[in-house]
């Protein structure tokens, strides 16, 4: 019998794709779902304290549901570091120029704040329409 706990290595780790459509779903219980797959948190070799995600693409961004009054009370703020450089963008705006975006600054929340959360949102590619340039990553019947 081994007792020894198994520490996975940077070659063994293996990338898969994921396929989500974010069309009728919620916007936190779909951003929980990505942040679990691009942490690796489904897989068996799970490490905490090493980047074992996968890639995950998103489709129909523009279609996905928000609950309560979020669409009109919901603002995200941010500062340039400079005097005056505060800026509010409400969610209502940021839905009709860039969809993308809402599911990006919800995922980003949702992952651990350390050195690791810079390249695992680089695995988040999220698109408005239904078509992405990453269709030859997916074979049929392996989509999620």
């Amino acid at each position: 019998m081994n007792t020894k706990t198994y520490q996975p290595k940077h070659k063994d780790i293996e990338r898969d794709w994921h396929l989500v459509d974010a069309d009728g779903q919620v916007l936190g219980r779909l951003a929980s779902q990505i942040s679990l797959f691009l942490m690796g948190k489904h897989k068996a070799k799970y490490a905490r304290h090493m980047d074992m995600g996968d890639y995950v693409v998103v489709t129909n961004a523009a279609k996905v549901k928000l609950t309560g009054n979020k669409l009109s009370q919901k603002v995200y703020y941010s500062h340039s570091g400079y005097p005056g450089g505060f800026k509010e963008t409400k969610l209502s705006k940021l839905m009709v120029d860039m969809p993308e975006r809402v599911i990006e600054k919800a995922v980003y929340g949702m992952l651990p704040d350390n050195r690791l959360r810079k390249a695992r949102m680089k695995r988040l590619k999220v698109f408005k329409a239904d078509t992405s340039r990453y269709n030859d990553k997916f074979q049929k019947g392996k989509e999620k």
